[in-house]
Order: C-alpha cells, then structure tokens, then sequence
C-alpha cells in the first residue's frame, strides 16, 4: 500500500509508521475507497505558512494542509502536509498526548481526501466524531 511519510525542514521521526499505515488502508477502507498514492509529510511552521499562502493564497499558520490529486472519487491520491509544530503546540494546548493530537491530524488529513468538510458547525461535528473513531480504532489496532 503505497502510504509514505517525509519530513521538510524539521527533525521527526514518526513512530509505528507499519502500524500507521496498516490504520489508514482500514480507514480508507471503511468508507469504500482505496489508498493508491498517500504521502504524509511533516514540516514546520513556517515551511506550510510558505504553501498556504503560495498555493491556497491564506496568509494564515495552520497545522495542516490536504491536496487531493485523485481524479476518482473511490481512489485516494494526495498530499498531507503537517505543521509538527502546530501539533506539538496544539497538544499542549489540549492538554492531550502528542501521539494522539498526531493521530488526530493524520486522521484529519484522510478525512478531507474521504470528502469531509470542516467549515460547517456541522461539517466539523461529524469531523471530530470521525477523527475520535480513527484514534480509537488506531489505539485498538
């Protein structure tokens, strides 16, 4: 299954990447699509200020950015970058774990691909429900 993890301009080293992987084909598969070109890559802050602002013209920070690049809508392509640092500060923030914010965002990130939405109160409501899901199955797998 071709699921890749890359880094840009920071010092990470994401753990369980099999396990991570074997996870995301079961998510992907639990909404009837198949993974055939997903490539996470992690950055800092301010490498995807640098695309947001480039290619989505946000003069914002964020912690995550989804490119589809799939042309079928039962087949995921697509590029993930994630803000470690963004991350890192949002688990703080949450009071939660890193592992599990991690989760969250990597989760987050297939959910948008899948063809969830976040801008919505309710958009983001089935989001974070979906984004729950994915974490506790990720916890049990």
């Amino acid at each position: 299954m071709p699921v890749n993890f890359f880094t840009e301009d920071v010092s990470f080293s994401l753990k369980e990447k099999r396990k991570r992987k074997t996870w995301l084909k079961l998510l992907a598969e639990a909404e009837n699509h198949t993974i055939t070109d997903l490539n996470y890559i992690f950055c800092s802050d301010e490498y995807l200020h640098n695309i947001n602002v480039e290619y989505l013209d946000h003069d914002t920070y964020t912690d995550i950015i989804t490119f589809d690049n799939s042309d079928d809508k039962e087949i995921i392509e697509g590029d993930i970058f994630i803000s470690i640092e963004r991350v890192k500060e949002n688990a703080e923030m949450l009071n939660t774990q890193l592992e599990k914010e991690l989760s969250r965002v990597i989760s987050h990130g297939l959910f948008h691909l899948l063809g969830y939405k976040d801008k919505s109160k309710t958009e983001l409501s089935l989001m974070r429900s979906k984004e729950d899901f994915a974490i506790k199955l990720f916890d049990e797998t």
